[in-house]
């Protein structure tokens, strides 16, 4: 088998694995949804990586001695049906690298990054990502089971906070703008100052 540098090497109509995943070796980084490639848009914005690395700073202070982790992209995120056990990579066919995301269960994390849902996701809205954002990776996240989602808007300087209900959808519980201090759901004693994120 040939071995896999180029996006256009592969069949955009196949469905293929996080095995497959695996043995490419590409220049530029993918997503497998449901089995199919997407491929990621290009480099993130000042904007986007200002807001990141704040965002960074402020979840590495608070989780830097507790049991739960943090976790930026590039880092493979494994999703499935949160009913269904850790799968092994052949029957995986969801892979995405979220821009932040938080880690509970130290079982799902391996060599490659998270195998499993991890407790809390945050994404951060950029000019050719807000679709996926917004729609695919809402309906990803909320089927595997991310307990919180939070959505971060630059240009309104805001943040929406999904967290996941016993019924399995996403309530929205909150929309933080301007000066707010935003509390995760999942983390209620730490504060992100909106002041000092955008």
């Amino acid at each position: 088998m040939p071995k896999i540098t180029a996006l256009s090497q592969l069949d955009l109509n196949k469905t293929y694995s996080y095995a497959d995943y695996l043995t490419w070796q590409l220049g530029e980084i993918v997503e497998l949804v449901k089995g199919k490639i997407s491929a990621m848009e290009p480099a993130p914005n000042v904007s986007h990586q200002r807001i990141s690395i704040r965002l960074s700073g402020t979840l590495y202070d608070y989780f830097k001695h507790k049991k739960c982790e943090l976790f930026a992209a590039p880092f493979d995120v494994r999703l499935y049906d949160r009913k269904k056990s850790i799968l092994k990579n052949q029957d995986i066919q969801t892979v995405v690298q979220p821009d932040l995301c938080v880690v509970c269960n130290p079982e799902f994390l391996d060599e490659q990054g998270c195998n499993g849902a991890p407790d809390w996701i945050i994404e951060i809205l950029s000019k050719g990502n807000s679709k996926r954002e917004m729609q695919v990776k809402y309906e990803l996240y909320r089927e595997a089971g991310v307990t919180e989602y939070w959505i971060v808007h630059p240009n309104d300087c805001a943040i929406h906070q999904f967290v996941l209900n016993e019924n399995g959808r996403y309530d929205l519980v909150k929309m933080f703008t301007d000066d707010d201090v935003a509390t995760p759901h999942l983390f209620p004693d730490l504060a992100v100052k909106l002041e000092e994120i955008f």
